[in-house]
């Protein structure tokens, strides 16, 4: 049972309407966050009406703002931002849904001035716009506003998405949309294509950079960016209608060979119940040159994989994944081969498997696909035979590898801790001075449950030759005992 002092909802019940108001109003002295959160909720208790003039007021206090917002006080403003959008969503539009779309566009509206005068690098603010995007989409479909004049938003939202804040738009909005919006919303973009960007006296144009064929223009620049703007747009009407066709027609025919393209093309093709001429796409595609190196083009990949399937070429896919496999070692592929085989014949091919990656050109590679499978015993037989290539700086998998091995493979567990320490100790990473000497200790702690080193240093001859090699390196001896 929580105690009475426990802060919980039914606790701070017990203390009164009164003195739970006076302790607000003195926690909210000084704290403007706070006392914006609370005449939002007054403004709710009243009515929607009133929280919806209360976030009106302070979006447009926000769209006024031109401070610089830091990384220290990012956090700050995405929560501010974020209670205005909650607002809209759980409280103003339960009774009003046109003033809650509207107010989501204005809210929206926001996002060009909120990015200009802020540091975002970690995607904090721009998630919560990316939740507003989705809002739109809930919002419009419970709101009365007409397809088209829903169309014509979209479309000037689409066209000012400088900061990519209306990704996915169009795909959140189709419902509400209707056939009768998405071709209105055509319509708009077609004629934005066929509109030409101003283009300034040629003493007026500005440069903007060089390139091989001579000086870069600003109008260039522009009439670009409007063209892929439109054609991404087109591809995401045809997606939300389920039209290939207008999908594919948005690229050329040398586009349409880019192997990722492709794949994208075939799904929809794929999705149309097209095989045939899913497959034809995917194989027209323009791989590397021969010589280069062979990693697979794994959109490209699965999707030919599931076209051939499609079509009933079991033994065709089957051999695509097995390839997948062989040439990146994909553990995603080895699972779906596997799981096709009949029985036994399952257990025989995942020993190849594990055959091929133990003699894997490359091994931290072949490493990791072991210690995640599991196949411990494989991966401890990797790092004993190949303890001379790992690569100490490699400790993303030879950390993970050492912690796998430790219980049941002590001496291949050191081996991978001994090239960390080793990498470190000889580039003099001194950042990395703690870890070596976790590593260190954890090397002798392993050491008593090692019988047999198989031709390598024992612990005692290791951490000798260390001392001997790296004595002066006091600042990596004072960490241990």
């Amino acid at each position: 049972m929580a105690a009475k002092t426990t802060l919980n909802a039914k606790n701070l019940e017990a203390l009164g309407a009164a003195r739970l108001a006076a302790l607000l109003i003195e926690i909210s002295t000084g704290d403007a966050a706070t006392k914006r959160r609370l005449r939002m909720a007054l403004a709710g208790a009243q009515s929607p009406a009133d929280l919806a003039r209360e976030v009106r007021k302070r979006i447009a206090t926000i769209a006024r703002s031109g401070s610089f917002v830091d990384g220290s006080g990012i956090r700050a403003l995405a929560k501010d931002l974020d209670a205005q959008r909650r607002a809209i969503t759980d409280t103003v539009a339960k009774s009003g849904p046109d003033d809650a779309l509207d107010l989501m566009w204005r809210f929206m509206a926001l996002a060009g001035p909120v990015f200009d005068r802020c540091d975002d690098s970690n995607g904090i603010v721009a998630s919560v716009f990316d939740d507003a995007v989705n809002d739109l989409g809930t919002l419009a479909q419970r709101a009365t506003a007409g397809p088209e004049v829903l169309a014509s938003q979209v479309f000037a939202a689409v066209v000012a998405n400088d900061y990519g804040q209306f990704d996915g738009l169009i795909a959140v909005t189709a419902p509400a949309l209707g056939k009768a919006g998405l071709q209105h919303l055509k319509r708009q973009m077609v004629e934005l294509s066929k509109r030409p960007v101003p283009r300034p006296p040629e003493k007026d144009r500005q440069k903007i950079g060089w390139a091989s064929s001579g000086p870069i223009y600003a109008d260039e620049i522009a009439e670009r960016s409007r063209l892929t703007t439109v054609r991404l747009a087109l591809q995401e009407i045809a997606d939300a209608e389920g039209d290939a066709d207008a999908f594919i027609a948005q690229y050329d025919s040398k586009t349409r060979k880019v192997p990722k393209i492709a794949a994208s093309i075939a799904r929809r093709l794929l999705d149309a119940g097209r095989a045939e001429e899913a497959l034809a796409a995917l194989d027209a595609a323009e791989h590397r040159k021969p010589g280069e190196f062979d990693w697979p083009e794994f959109d490209w990949e699965n999707a030919r994989i599931d076209a051939l399937d499609a079509l009933g070429r079991a033994d065709d896919a089957q051999q695509a994944r097995w390839s997948c496999f062989e040439r990146a070692l994909s553990a995603e592929h080895l699972r779906a081969y596997l799981q096709r085989l009949p029985d036994f014949d399952d257990v025989e091919a995942e020993q190849r498997a594990f055959d091929h990656a133990q003699h894997f050109a490359e091994r931290h590679a072949a490493l990791s696909f072991l210690v995640s499978w599991p196949a411990l015993d494989r991966a401890a037989t990797l790092v004993t035979t190949r303890a001379a290539e790992l690569d100490g700086n490699r400790y993303e998998v030879l950390n993970q590898a050492a912690d796998a091995l430790a219980a049941k493979y002590p001496l291949a567990a050191t081996l991978a801790l001994r090239a960390m320490i080793d990498f470190t100790l000889s580039k003099a990473r001194t950042s990395r001075y703690r870890h070596a000497a976790r590593h260190l200790r954890d090397c002798a702690g392993l050491a008593t449950g090692i019988t047999d080193y198989a031709g390598c240093e024992t612990h005692a001859a290791y951490e000798a030759r260390l001392r001997q090699q790296y004595g002066r390196t006091r600042s990596f001896w004072s960490l241990l005992p």
